[in-house]
């Protein structure tokens, strides 16, 4: 993945954090960290926008359709 160089204003606080965990070696330098804040943060995002939309599927009706036809499919699966 290609990278871009780009320029952010943080509050102090968050700067003086990020480079306590650079100290603490847990993150080689800010980009570093700050990258994998954005990401972990769009990860999050994404799932949440899942979630959100699971919740608008009516479990009986996606049930039905699970079920549908698995009477005869059976009967066509091989014995073992």
């Amino acid at each position: 993945m290609s990278k871009t160089k780009i320029a952010i204003t943080l509050d102090e606080d968050f700067i003086t954090e990020i480079d306590k965990l650079i100290k603490k070696h847990r993150f080689m330098n800010r980009s570093q960290a700050i990258q994998e804040a954005v990401k972990e943060k769009l990860q999050k995002i994404t799932k949440s926008r899942l979630a959100k939309e699971c919740a608008k599927l009516n479990p009986s009706f996606e049930q039905a359709m699970a079920d549908e036809g698995l009477s005869e499919d059976l009967r066509e699966w091989p014995e073992y």
